[in-house]
């Protein structure tokens, strides 16, 4: 993770991105400092998204998933109010991937989970997919008001639940394609 510096990576810049809030949250790279509140931020949001699933029990294996994810290339995007993380964005945009998105409850329909998929968007402007739970509509509206469109079906690997596979088309443009 970068240190605390308080500014974006300048290998991918998220200038594009409008923050339409004064003295609201602010993206950061996520620092190895902020580890211990993302996973208690991660815990909480999934804890009111699917109250039914035990989140607590599963603190270490998200620590190593992160560390998994950037490992892989990932990125990580924190939305940050009040000097804390209010929510945060994992996206590999090598694999336009977006594999995390979580927003405190109490930050819940305040614009962060937006900001975040537009940063996530700005990463990966050639596109992302993404998987989501069937049973969290919540998610699944937010979705698609961004533009993302349902490709499959399938099931979480560790719970069983039924997910389902989402689309974002991208820009328009290639990014891949040589000039």
């Amino acid at each position: 993770m970068a240190e605390r510096s308080g500014a974006i990576n300048p290998g991918a810049t998220l200038s594009g991105i409008d923050q339409p809030y004064v003295s609201g949250p602010r993206l950061r790279e996520a620092c190895r400092t902020d580890r211990a509140d993302l996973v208690d931020l991660w815990v909480a949001a999934w804890r009111t998204a699917m109250p039914d699933i035990d989140f607590d029990g599963r603190r270490v294996w998200f620590d190593r998933h992160l560390d998994a994810l950037q490992g892989a290339g990932a990125r990580i995007l924190v939305a940050e109010a009040v000097g804390m993380p209010a929510g945060f964005v994992s996206v590999d945009p090598g694999r336009r991937y977006l594999d995390q998105l979580a927003v405190h409850p109490d930050q819940q329909g305040s614009g962060i989970a937006s900001l975040l998929i537009q940063a996530a968007k700005t990463l990966s402007p050639p596109g992302l997919v993404l998987d989501v739970n069937r049973d969290n509509p919540r998610a699944r509206r937010l979705y698609s008001r961004h533009g993302f469109v349902e490709l499959s079906a399938g099931r979480n690997p560790s719970s069983g639940l039924p997910t389902l596979r989402l689309a974002w088309p991208g820009t328009g443009r290639d990014l891949d394609r040589p000039r």
